[in-house]
């Protein structure tokens, strides 16, 4: 018998997640360690550990932007492997790639290997990373769906925290042991997803696109009728589905070409961009290269790794507000106020670096050559502070959101194509990142700060005037606000003028009005909201 609580799904599911998590800090918490530079080192030879200077510094960056090249071209494939397969074989599909990826990076006998192993890794980070958001926004009632897709993101903070410790403590090992235990390690949320997956149920929007309708009735009095099959709001979304499927059926086919339509175009721009920005505000480059930055500030040895270890904890603490509320505040004004204060703190630390840091020469500090700027006194802590307000803002509003609004986009008969797209391009810059920064430490040094924080301007401009709130409503009724005639006169035309409709979500989960007065309830909530009530009695 399946699981049926969408807690439990989402705890399983999210596993997922945790494994992007642990290769962001198994790498960031190595790279710095003398045993991995020694072993891996393209420096000058030397019989002392102390001058090792590790992998090339674009090597470096190809080793830690193998795995997103990897998740790229994984994201891609999985929206056809979703959608022939299921949401839940994928995801079992892609930890079983884990394992084989892990195996291969924990035995590396060379860079070439560690990269290989690295890659099958992103196959399976990109297949997860897709779908697993997928399958619970396709599980989830509307008012519980933002907390638990956005779990996702939890999962990974708690992924790089677990990792980083890990990778810490087996810094203390010598030789090569102390970065292959902890990549062998890996394997085991991997093994636990694999076999957790194996109680939960399948989609129901999956089953019915495969006209599994005794199935798919099946699943949703399991998740939302607490077992009974009459229950209001599973006899509503079974409609919902039904109605949706057979439009679908007469309208369109479902091929990535459609995602490029007129119809869908402005959907697929916003999904995509969604995840590019996600990457842009510089939280994964300060995920994998802060023992970089926390260098240039003057940390060094343990206190190095312990000091960088303080941002992941943050990272967990302050991503739990937005799993308790995000479904309160919204899409829109969380990802506008989590863009406007980083950009603070990403310009701050450029100014900081300006104005008190100087080079440190080719060697770098500690000789690292990426950490080729060197502040200290109070403005390096000053530069460790606004390291760690980037990642309390980031933490809260642009990581989990960045998973929760794509799949609410899209129409169910795209929905894993399309995810498949909008992820396939946040790893594309990942990988871009990945391989750009430790060049960019090295040639432009403190200039890097201010990159980012144009990126972040940009796309606070780009989310206030081009993304629209999804929060509250059922996938349904995302669905129609794009197309439905009838949807911009209750929901705004304009993105700035969509607003949460949270109330009216609750009554439908809880059978509290039937359809009809739900669309006139939507229509009245709205116009109150937008003062446009005149209009909407007029349509009415």
């Amino acid at each position: 018998m399946p699981v049926g609580n969408v807690y439990v799904i989402a705890a399983v599911a999210i596993i997922g997640g945790g494994l992007f998590g642990f290769d962001i800090s198994s790498m960031s918490a190595i790279l710095g360690t003398t045993q991995y530079k020694c072993y891996f080192n393209q420096g000058p030879p030397t019989t002392d550990p102390s001058k090792c200077t590790g992998p090339r510094a674009a090597v470096q960056g190809g080793i830690t932007a193998s795995m997103a090249g990897g998740s790229w071209l994984a994201a891609l494939c999985s929206g056809f492997i979703s959608d022939i397969f299921g949401r839940k074989k994928a995801i079992m599909i892609g930890a079983v790639i884990w394992v084989i990826g892990s195996i291969i990076v924990s035995a590396s006998q060379n860079i070439g290997m560690l990269i290989v192993g690295r890659i099958i890794n992103g196959f399976c980070v990109g297949i997860c990373s897709a779908q697993v958001p997928v399958y619970i926004s396709e599980l989830a009632p509307p008012s519980k769906r933002g907390r638990l897709v956005g779990a996702q993101q939890w999962a990974i903070t708690w992924g790089i925290l677990i990792m980083f410790y890990i990778s810490y403590g087996c810094s203390f090992i010598s030789g090569p042991a102390a970065f292959r235990v902890p990549w062998a390690l890996q394997m085991i949320p991997a093994i636990l997803l694999f076999f957790g997956m194996m109680f939960l149920p399948e989609s129901p929007r999956w089953l019915a696109r495969k006209d599994r309708w005794e199935d798919c009735h099946a699943v949703l009095t399991l998740v939302h009728g607490k077992g009974d099959p009459n229950s209001p709001f599973v006899a509503k979304e079974l409609r919902d589905i039904k109605d949706m499927c057979e439009f679908e059926r007469k309208n369109a086919d479902a091929t990535f070409f459609e995602l490029f339509k007129p119809n869908m175009i402005n959907r697929t721009h916003i999904g995509v961009f969604t995840q590019i920005w996600s990457q842009l505000t510089g939280m994964n480059v300060m995920m994998y290269y802060i023992t970089y930055v926390f260098a240039m500030a003057g940390l060094s040895g343990n206190g190095l790794l312990v000091s960088s270890s303080i941002q992941y904890v943050i990272n967990v603490v302050m991503t739990i507000p937005a799993l308790l509320y995000v479904d309160r505040w919204g899409r829109r004004p969380t990802l506008l106020i989590g863009a406007l204060c980083m950009m603070t703190w990403m310009f701050a630390n450029g100014g900081l670096l300006k104005s008190y840091g100087h080079y440190a020469g080719p060697q770098g500090v500690n000789n690292t050559p990426e950490a080729s700027w060197s502040i200290s006194g109070k403005p390096s802590k000053a530069v460790i502070a606004c390291s760690y307000l980037f990642v309390a803002s980031y933490a809260p509003t642009w990581g989990p959101v960045s998973w929760i609004y794509p799949p609410e986009l899209y129409p169910l008969r795209v929905r894993g194509k399309a995810v498949a797209l909008s992820t396939s391009a946040n790893w594309a810059f990942n990988f871009a990142l990945g391989y750009f920064v430790p060049p960019a430490f090295v040639n432009i040094k403190w200039e890097t700060y201010i990159l980012f924080g144009v990126f972040l301007f940009a796309m606070f401009v780009h989310v206030y005037f081009a993304f629209p709130e999804t929060a509250g409503k059922t996938l349904e009724e995302v669905e129609s606000m794009f197309t439905d005639p009838l949807g911009p006169k209750y929901i705004g035309t304009l993105p700035w003028k969509t607003h949460i409709v949270t109330q009216k979500a609750l009554l439908l989960e809880h059978g509290e009005i039937d359809e009809e007065k739900a669309r006139r309830f939507g229509h009245e909530e709205e116009a109150e909201r937008s003062g446009s009530e005149k209009g909407v009695a007029q349509h009415v």
